[in-house]
């Protein structure tokens, strides 16, 4: 048995490092009879299938009075669904080894599956997964026990330093506009069952559905598949589009807490999905801030002045602008100066952009990297859902690395100096002195 065991693992472990060295990925794109969108990968390298599908039902389409709505709604589909209370849904996917997954961000609500693929056991998971899309029960008492959950995990959320300057942070960026709606302890106390069903009849439609498959199926099962999962859900009206984002004053906001660490994030409203600049400002924010201990940043606060273990800068791209964000933590005594190293190093790049150097190892370091981006049936399904979700090119993943290759230092530049603007920087400060 050990020997087999032994084989089986090495042969799984062949067919990772296969995935991992196939560059390209090729996705079969169609529309199902239901009117969903359809994006489909065929891997037979593993016995396993991998489906996820989104809607835009994300946190961005709560009313602006019930924030939380979306992520509660999402959060109670798995807790029973169909003819299934919640034990029985957990217990049935224990014995069938399936996985049900997924949640609610800002732009979209998503609900994945991981399977055998054996029709036996994926047949079954596919049924309980079409249950909790279509048909999920938001009993009354698990509802209350959830709501009540929620409260009391956002109560604590928010005496922790960390949780109070995201919330300050995200709203600075966003103010009014539906990306700044976050949940509250009054706004979820607003809102009912009634709520969460109506919630789930307007958004989760046909229509809006996108399926995304990867693994272990033929074209022709996928497409039974996508269509068992989106043919009992409403046809449903197009997406709400999400307004356009107004960019922030220039600001700096500090609060108080007791916290021996200051906790400092400055950044601002920056990259849709889909924006040509892309690669540019992720070869740029390698060397800004992304690339760890090679970056300027952590150079030049933590290495030279020991200010902070750490510090970082990302690119978030949403629907619309995602945020730019610098993050650090210091000793609240000297967090207006790593305040102002960050900042200065933020203008340098801005002034400067790359050295030849810094572009050269940032872009050996993101192609490198990017087939273990790939890896994995899951990996490969997390990428898939995101070009489906977001309408991104069917090549691009296989048109990544080159696009990378492409960028120098002079994109990085122009690309910095159209997405972060030094008059729209805002910031937060709290526990720092």
């Amino acid at each position: 048995m050990k020997t087999m065991t032994r084989k089986l693992l090495l042969a799984l472990g062949l067919c990772a490092a296969t995935l991992a060295a196939e560059a390209g990925v090729r996705i079969e794109h169609w529309q199902a009879p239901s009117g969903a969108r359809v994006y489909f990968v065929e891997s037979r390298a593993l016995p396993i299938v991998d489906v996820q599908v989104d809607f835009p039902a994300g946190a961005a389409q709560d009313p602006a009075d019930k924030a939380g709505l979306a992520q509660l709604t999402r959060g109670l589909m798995d807790l029973g669904a169909g003819g299934m209370d919640e034990n029985e849904v957990a217990t049935k996917l224990a014995d069938l080894g399936a996985r049900l997954g997924g949640g609610a961000d800002t732009d979209r609500a998503s609900v994945s599956l991981r399977t055998l693929a054996m029709p036996d056991k994926r047949n079954a998971a596919f049924a309980i997964m079409r249950a909790v899309i279509a048909e999920p029960r938001f009993d009354a008492a698990v509802f209350e026990r959830e709501r009540a959950r929620t409260v009391a995990a956002l109560r604590e959320a928010l005496t922790r330093p960390e949780t109070i300057a995201a919330r300050a942070f995200w709203a600075g960026l966003y103010g009014d506009h539906p990306y700044g709606r976050q949940p509250t302890v009054d706004s979820l106390g607003r809102i009912s069952g009634d709520d969460l069903c109506a919630f789930h009849a307007a958004r989760y439609t046909a229509r809006t559905a996108v399926v995304s498959i990867v693994g272990d199926l033929s074209r022709a099962e996928a497409e039974a598949l996508a269509q068992q999962l989106t043919g009992a859900l409403p046809a449903g009206e197009a997406a709400v589009p999400t307004p356009a984002v107004t960019l922030p004053a220039a600001g700096e906001v500090r609060l108080p807490h007791p916290a021996a660490q200051a906790h400092i994030q400055f950044g601002l409203p920056a990259l849709k999905r889909g924006d040509p600049d892309f690669y540019a400002l992720m070869v740029g924010n390698y060397s800004l801030g992304g690339g760890g201990f090679v970056s300027r940043l952590m150079k030049e606060v933590r290495d030279k002045r020991g200010f902070a273990y750490s510090v970082y800068s990302y690119f978030a791209p949403m629907k619309e602008a995602g945020p730019f964000q610098i993050g650090l933590q210091t000793k609240r005594e000297q967090a207006k100066d790593a305040l102002k190293v960050a900042r200065d190093e933020l203008l340098r790049f801005l002034a400067e952009g790359p050295s030849e150097d810094e572009l050269k190892a940032a872009k050996a370091n993101i192609v490198g990297s990017f087939p273990l981006r790939l890896d994995s049936n899951r990996k490969i399904l997390d990428n898939v859902a995101a070009i489906a979700f977001y309408g991104l090119p069917l090549d691009y993943l296989d048109t990544y690395a080159a696009n990378i290759g492409k960028v120098t230092a002079a994109d990085v530049r122009a690309a910095f100096a159209r997405h972060v603007k030094p008059e729209h920087l805002v910031t937060v400060v709290v526990a720092g002195e």
